[in-house]
């Protein structure tokens, strides 16, 4: 069972790389002039995928948020890149056990993110130095870029999942993570 758990994890990644890949390539198609940014969100993008290995090396996460129904988000890493961007790694597990259908309120409530499906894209960054609410990143057709398609979780199941936010000023490292139904957390932004 082990083998198999592991195969759906690679496989969920590899698909969730290439979708993120997909997106950012189409955002990049809009002209010459933005041929720099694309480079910069897929540098920030890749560094969704490795954030396991990181996890693995530390051992413990940044913060836990419990959410309703045995719902568990534990947050691995938040790194600054030099494109302006946060991106925020983690883990979405089902502590429950029973099999959870994800909350559609985890998207938020804003229209564009709506219509695009289920999404993480109800998160939000807080800098309470700075008093700013920073919300998760769109590309040009208004796709959130975050971990989407989420729909049902299994009962011990484990996603590994991600958030890409506009960076709050260099020294405004200290924020509060928050995704609608779940507790608050601070965290630390590293880079």
């Amino acid at each position: 069972m082990s083998i198999r758990f592991t195969a759906k994890v690679r496989n969920r990644m590899v698909a969730l790389t290439v979708a993120a890949g997909m997106a950012l390539g189409v955002a990049g198609c809009g002209g010459g002039s933005g041929d720099k940014k694309p480079e910069t969100s897929a540098s920030a993008s890749k560094g969704g995928t490795s954030p396991s290995a990181q996890e693995e090396q530390s051992g413990s996460p940044l913060a836990e948020l419990k959410g309703p129904n045995g719902l568990l988000l534990q947050v691995t890493s938040a790194e600054r890149d030099t494109g302006g961007f946060v991106t925020v790694n983690g883990t979405l597990k089902n502590d429950g056990g029973n099999t959870v259908i994800i909350p559609a309120q985890l998207s938020g409530n804003e229209t564009e993110i709506i219509k695009n499906g289920h999404s993480l894209g109800g998160a939000t960054l807080v800098d309470s130095k700075g008093r700013k609410r920073y919300y998760v990143l769109r590309d040009t057709d208004g796709r959130p870029l975050t971990t989407t398609g989420l729909s049902t979780m299994k009962s011990g199941e484990s996603i590994p999942v991600f958030m890409q936010f506009p960076a709050p000023p260099a020294d405004s490292s200290a924020v509060s993570f928050q995704m609608p139904m779940f507790t608050s957390a601070d965290i630390t932004i590293s880079g």
